[in-house]
């Protein structure tokens, strides 16, 4: 008995270690020294009019502030006092669970009645913010005592309220000032009307003595897939008001209603239907403002005509004769509150751009200059050969090469007869082609879905990039003898993970395929961008033909003895060639934890090392025990697997590090892209070359060091003139994904070379040379 008890201590010793070095972690933490709390938070408060008050926090780098822990009181002598707070950033966090924060600098608007004789307010400033460290300061209470401007005449300080008026403060279109305002839905009536397959129809109806700012609409379709729409230009709009407005300076305004067609652009004939997402903005005349609205009009059209959208025609208030009816649901009014309106104006910003093509200007839709350059997309069968050609190039491809070596490998060592070949090759086919299938199919039904992702979005997930880098590294110490998946599992659990088996086959395509995503190779995606854009059945196809390319040179080894006869014969050399494939295995695994710290930062990074830590331990454990060592390192085994989901959760917990500047190559001068940016150059007749890249997608890579990174692009970039816009895709960026559409481009790299004066953009090759680069920045600088 004395002797299993020693036995037993000796098992327990070592996850015993390991707990204690994990509880340690917050122990360590607790002695990070926290700065004071006001040097952290520097709050600052200043009433830029008698009912708007600014409340400040400049944040120092690597902490946060908590939305939902921050709130303002105001004092007497301001009613109704109301906290507007623009969007933060959202993640889990540990502490609260679903939040959002704010780092480098939050602004708050305090709006309210203040009374006639109030010379200032006093606010009461609540607060909590942490350090990226892991600790949080204690909930932070303030008072502040702001000064108001003086009144003017006449003024009564409504919240939003315009000044000025008529006689006996009457509006020139009759409205008096002192009029209830109605509910939005009434002082702003909507409509949308399909009058074809080809056209939808808005109908803007504002109240008496209301009226709608003619370049706050925008439009953008939720829902409907092959169906785009593209609100005209200004001047193309129906006619509008000329008007003198405090907020905004001199505008144009609609006091009536107003019917603007919107051509449908489609790339489908069949009947289809979606939601129109309306941005509006209007006010009561001489009275209050309303916030930014967006309103969500259901539609239904009948078949159409493939076209695409080139102008749009309208009408002013003399519509169609007689009323039209109205397709769908009746719209659900959707004001936003103030506290929101900053996040609505983003997203507005977002929609126009992503769908219309249109350039937002300080918050208000632009007509674009030209159309975005577009991809040309093949046809079926065209798309088909290119994915057959894409697929094979991708065997040579970095991210691949590790797993087919080592698959090659087994089939040199197992020496198996051409019925046994011919069954490996199938089974390795078959997983390629199930898990391309699959990967395809759900990409597809989540961009139909209406969510924005690109070719390679598992690898901007963080566990599915800590997931793929632990099984690399565990075939890596398994091809350099820590251990061995086939010993002593069992006659069926062993059948899944031996190196010569069926199964083994079937999951090596699979990983296979999950690697390939990120090599996009020059055929890949011209075939790509028919799956995206054509029929779901051809789509598949693609997928499936992608699918063979990748795994056609070991069909070709099973069932044509030529090539068969071209795998070395088993020997005692086999050994060492293993051992050293475990090497490239290694260097996979290092790549994608470098990926996973440029999403989540250093942390991340030493997340994942804990994990591949107690995974090397559940290994060596687990060997020591199917070896005739004793029961207790079976359970060390389990338990060390079992720890390895304690770090992988908190890796998940992890929030976004902060926007780092653009990287670029030493000696070139590059803008982080943004279609404000973007914009804005092209305003100036400079050349822009935009260059969409991502930390996970090789060919970028690749390109940046044999183009970007030499001498001869920077002269070409300054003998034209031209600005270096970089956009990194490595993280989910509904921004780039938007602009990735437009161009008909299914992921990165994608290359834009926009010329001076105006001009069409130009897309370059998936893979470039120095000289094509050089022609194209030459050609665009004319």
């Amino acid at each position: 008995m004395t002797g299993f008890t020693l036995r037993l201590r000796r098992w327990l010793a070592a996850p015993a270690l390991i707990a204690s070095l994990l509880a340690a972690t917050p122990a360590i933490a607790a002695d990070f020294e926290l700065p004071p709390v006001d040097e952290v938070f520097v709050l600052s408060a200043q009433a830029t009019a008698r009912n708007r008050i600014e409340v400040r926090w400049k944040i120092a780098d690597g902490y946060y502030l908590y939305r939902h822990r921050t709130s303002v009181k105001a004092g007497a002598g301001f009613a109704e006092p109301r906290l507007a707070l623009p969007d933060g950033n959202k993640h889990r966090d540990e502490f609260f669970g679903d939040v959002e924060t704010y780092r480098t600098q939050l602004v708050g608007v305090v709006t309210g009645v203040p009374a006639a004789s109030a010379t200032g307010v006093a606010l009461t400033v609540k607060y909590q913010g942490c350090a990226d460290a892991g600790i949080c300061y204690p909930p932070q209470t303030r008072t502040l005592t702001v000064a108001l401007p003086q009144a003017d005449a006449g003024d009564d300080f409504l919240p939003g309220r315009k000044s000025g008026g008529g006689l006996f403060g009457l509006g020139n279109r009759g409205a008096a000032v002192d009029a209830a305002p109605l509910p939005a839905a009434q002082a702003f009536g909507s409509e949308l009307i399909a009058l074809d397959g080809d056209t939808l129809l808005l109908r803007l109806t504002p109240a008496r003595g209301y009226y709608l700012y003619r370049d706050k609409l925008s439009v953008q379709l939720e829902g409907a897939s092959g169906l785009s729409v593209k609100l005209p230009p200004p001047a193309k709009l129906p006619a509008a008001t000329p008007y003198r407005d405090e907020h905004f300076g001199d505008v144009a305004v609609y006091f009536d209603q107003v019917e603007i067609a919107l051509p449908v652009a489609r790339s489908t004939t069949r009947a289809a239907g979606g939601t129109l997402v309306l941005g509006l903005q209007g006010c009561q005349d001489n009275g209050i403002c309303y916030p930014p609205m967006t309103r969500r009009l259901a539609f239904s059209l009948p078949a159409g005509t493939l076209a695409t959208v080139t102008d749009n025609t309208v009408s002013g208030s003399s519509g169609p004769a007689g009323p039209l009816p109205v397709q769908g649901a009746a719209p659900a009014d959707a004001p936003l509150s103030a506290a929101t309106t900053a996040g609505t104006a983003l997203a507005t910003t977002a929609a126009v751009e992503a769908t219309s093509g249109t350039t937002v200007v300080d918050g208000t839709p632009q007509p674009a200059r030209e159309p975005p350059p577009q991809r040309r997309t093949p046809g079926l069968l065209a798309a088909l050969l290119l994915a057959l050609g894409g697929g094979l190039i991708l065997n040579l491809m970095p991210c691949v090469l590790p797993v087919l070596s080592l698959k090659a490998l087994s089939l040199a060592q197992s020496g198996a007869g051409r019925g046994e070949a011919r069954r490996h090759a199938l089974a390795y086919t078959a997983g390629v082609l199930a898990s391309m299938l699959a990967l395809g199919a759900l990409v597809l039904a989540l961009r139909h879905a209406g969510l924005a992702l690109g070719w390679g979005f598992q690898l901007q997930q963080p566990l599915v990039l800590a997931g793929l880098a632990l099984v690399m590294f565990a075939l890596g110490l398994s091809l350099s003898g820590l251990w061995q998946a086939n010993v002593g599992l069992g006659q069926r659990t062993g059948a899944l993970l031996q190196g010569n088996g069926v199964r083994a086959d079937f999951f090596t395509g699979v990983l296979a395929v999950v690697l390939a995503t990120p090599c996009t190779a020059p055929f890949m995606g011209a075939a790509l961008a028919y799956a995206f854009t054509g029929p779901t059945a051809g789509a598949l196809l693609v997928f499936l033909m992608l699918g063979l390319g990748l795994a056609l040179p070991f069909l070709l080894i099973g069932f044509v003895p030529a090539f068969a006869r071209l795998l070395p014969k088993p020997g005692a050399w086999m050994e060492t060639l293993k051992q050293l494939l475990a090497f490239p295995l290694y260097a996979t695994a290092a790549w994608l934890v470098w990926v996973l710290a440029k999403l989540r930062g250093a942390d991340a990074a030493g997340l994942w090392l804990a994990a591949a830590i107690l995974l090397a331990l559940a290994a060596w454990a687990w060997m020591r025990a199917r070896n005739g060592g004793a029961r207790g390192w079976q359970a060390l085994a389990l338990l060390a697997l079992l720890a390895v989901g304690w770090p992988l959760a908190r890796l998940h917990a992890l929030p976004r590090p902060q926007a780092n500047a653009v990287s670029a190559p030493a000696g070139i001068a590059s803008v982080a892209w943004s279609e404000q940016a973007l914009a804005d150059l092209r305003a100036q007749d400079r050349p822009v070359f935009v260059n969409m890249t991502a930390d996970w997608c090789v060919t970028c890579k690749a390109n940046e060091k044999t183009v970007f990174a030499r001498e001869r692009f920077r002269v070409a970039l300054e003998a034209a003139n031209a600005v270096y816009m970089v956009g990194d895709y490595t993280d989910v960026d509904p921004a780039i994904t938007a602009y990735l559409q437009r161009h008909r481009a299914v992921g990165v790299p994608l290359y834009v070379i926009y010329p001076r004066g105006g001009g069409e953009g130009r897309i370059l090759p998936t893979l470039l040379t120095a000289g094509m680069v050089e022609d194209a920045l030459r050609e665009a600088a004319r």
